[in-house]
């Protein structure tokens, strides 16, 4: 007779297997199409598009063939995007109306429809997508079927390998073999210091406790960041299996998904993957035939930036105001109505079931010394490349902006980059070769974060995005401490007033001293780390802080007040374009004479600056 243990394995294994089978039979078609239906493509009437091919194909009567909606592809620039499989052509900015041309010529008589085609950083029509340039240096690990599958279909999830590792934990492992290989692997925490997650999980397994809690915190909300809300929309059964792995790790039956109402479709699709994971006895009691129960909640967030720091979303969870509480304790000890709780973000639990499959070690082989894995990072701003990407860790942030991002757009040069959003710090042109991990970014001033990294150009004025950065972190304050409460807010003013050109030298003195202050009294580490953007643009670019202060001039005329635009009469050819443009008559002169601004009338807008071919005015 077999033990319960062998009857369970076999239960267990024969359900994976059983809806791989399933799911292997759906996927002889001759022909898929995948259609983008992230929230970007989304917006751009992705889900009018699949509902055009579907109906033609229908019209048409073709069979074998199969219209999928997946997350994102990561080359939003370029959305809406649909794929064609088996032979992976890649079609960009498409429209609903492009639908019968892709059915009739692709599908139909075996041609490639040129104009649909991407064009890569060189303008070269591409036509797989593994040849596009944008893709050839990612290394996808937790955008791994983002793209590929429809996330709303939990036969696909298993077809990719989805929910072998939950098999694996519960049949062949104990909770301190698959701690022992997170721990291993090296994966630190993707959204924020990155702390080792295995000691992490250790700390809560070894918490004293009747219950214990797995939170996945997706309270993203950096500026510019879209990462978290990527895999959700793309992958949701990958943050439910490692959620089920967490608890199973750590002594858990219950799981909360904290996610922000602002990401509807995010929220849906998780909502659907909750559902159909426990119709399959994947979440719920007796998983997969075994004794373990574990269960998910999700609990909607209102958009507060603050609760995005754990012990503030452990207060909201529980029904109170966002606010962080002092620690120690953590919430390893005391989290979730005071019982021990495992909180990791999107990102971190989406490598966890990928590292329980393949191994410590071959997780650990990628990335560098102290930062393992890969990193997904929104790429955003002054790039021609605007989208997702996943690259190992130890990449240059000059890779990442010139050789996947494209570079910068309309020939400009590259000044800075944002990591880390508002808790972040610049890297100016100078660390272009920095190697991304979390010591080589700590060295420069900024910091890993959970993933912005925000391009500029050099018409961007440093102060301006110092004072943006200080306007987010003032109304987000959640005003518990005094230093970040008050502290910012005078920060805040101060660059106001080097703005609107009434500031002095005394006033950079004043914003340092500000900032370390800041930065050693408040409660939480968003409070500690807000100054973070003030200082790593003092120690760079403080020249243009004193052309502000001193000189009463903003080069790049971001700072309206203190922009003064003059034509160059050595560049000008009186060809009249800027005058004909300026909304406010500012422009003077006639004929073949050399125009000059009138200072009085000028309103600062720089659309002369755009209309002149000669690069005459500034």
């Amino acid at each position: 007779m077999k033990t319960v243990e062998e009857l369970n394995k076999i239960r267990a294994e024969k359900r994976i297997e059983l809806d791989l089978r399933k799911n292997t039979k759906a996927d002889t078609r001759e022909k898929h199409i995948l259609v983008c239906q992230g929230t970007g493509c989304t917006s751009s009437k992705s889900p009018q598009i699949l509902e055009n091919f579907k109906r033609i194909i229908k019209e048409k009567g073709i069979e074998n063939v199969r219209v999928i909606k997946t997350g994102c592809f990561g080359l939003c620039a370029k959305g809406p995007i649909v794929i064609i499989r088996p032979e992976d052509t890649f079609y960009a900015m498409v429209t609903p109306d492009d639908c019968e041309e892709i059915i009739q010529s692709h599908i139909i008589e075996g041609k490639v429809v040129e104009r649909l085609l991407c064009k890569d950083i060189d303008g070269t029509k591409v036509t797989r997508l593994d040849d596009l340039t944008f893709y050839k240096k990612q290394k996808r690990i937790a955008l791994k079927n983002c793209g590929v599958i429809n996330p709303e279909d939990i036969d696909e999830y298993i077809a990719f390998d989805g929910y072998r590792a939950l098999a694996r934990v519960l049949i062949e492992m104990t909770p301190d073999e698959v701690i022992e290989t997170i721990d291993k692997s090296g994966l630190r925490g993707r959204g924020g210091a990155g702390f080792p997650t295995g000691k992490k999980w250790r700390a809560t397994k070894d918490a004293k406790g009747d219950k214990k809690y797995v939170v996945c915190n997706a309270d993203e909300g950096d500026p510019g960041a879209f990462m978290d809300r990527s895999i959700l929309e793309g992958d949701p059964h990958a943050v439910l299996e490692a959620m089920e792995i967490a608890g199973f790790a750590v002594g858990a039956e219950k799981g909360y998904i904290y996610v922000r109402a602002e990401y509807p479709i995010a929220v849906q699709r998780l909502k659907i993957a909750i559902e159909q994971a426990r119709n399959y006895g994947i979440l719920g009691k007796n998983i997969l035939g075994t004794d373990f129960n574990f269960d998910i909640e999700i609990r909607l967030g209102a958009g507060a930036f603050v609760c995005g720091e754990e012990t503030a979303l452990l207060e909201s969870i529980e029904g109170r105001r966002g606010q962080p509480r002092v620690k120690p304790p953590y919430p390893a000890q005391s989290g979730l109505w005071g019982c021990p709780t495992l909180i990791n973000n999107v990102e971190t639990y989406a490598n966890v079931a990928q590292i329980i499959l393949k191994g410590a070690d071959w997780y650990s082989s990628i990335g560098t010394a102290t930062s393992k894995g890969t990193k997904v990072f929104a790429l955003g701003g002054n790039v021609n490349n605007v989208g997702l990407v996943e690259v190992p860790m130890g990449t240059t942030l000059r890779e990442i902006v010139f050789d996947i991002g494209g570079g910068i757009p309309n020939g400009r040069e590259f000044k800075a980059a944002q990591t880390g959003g508002p808790s972040g710090g610049c890297i100016p042109k100078e660390h272009l070769d920095t190697p991304i991990d979390y010591e080589s970014l700590k060295e420069i001033g900024s910091m890993m974060g959970s993933g912005g990294l925000i391009v500029m150009d050099d018409t961007k004025c440093m102060v301006c995005l110092a004072k943006f950065y200080l306007e987010f972190t003032v109304s987000e304050s959640c005003g518990k401490c005094t230093p970040c409460r008050i502290g910012t807010k005078r920060m805040l003013e101060i660059l106001e007033k080097l703005c609107s050109g009434e500031g002095t030298e005394y006033d950079i003195y004043r914003l340092e001293k500000l900032a370390v202050n800041i930065k050693k009294s408040s409660i939480c580490g968003l409070g500690q780390s807000a100054p973070n953007p003030v200082i790593s643009t003092l120690k760079y670019f403080r020249e243009e802080f004193r052309q502000h202060a001193i000189e009463k001039e903003c080069k790049t005329m971001e700072c309206k007040a203190l922009a003064k635009i003059e034509i160059d009469p050595d560049k000008c050819k009186a060809c009249g374009l800027c005058q004909r443009n300026c909304p406010v008559n500012a422009i003077e002169g006639e004929g073949r004479e050399v125009r000059h601004i009138n200072q009085d009338k000028c309103i600062k807008c720089t659309t002369c600056i755009r209309a002149c071919p000669f690069h005459a005015i500034g």
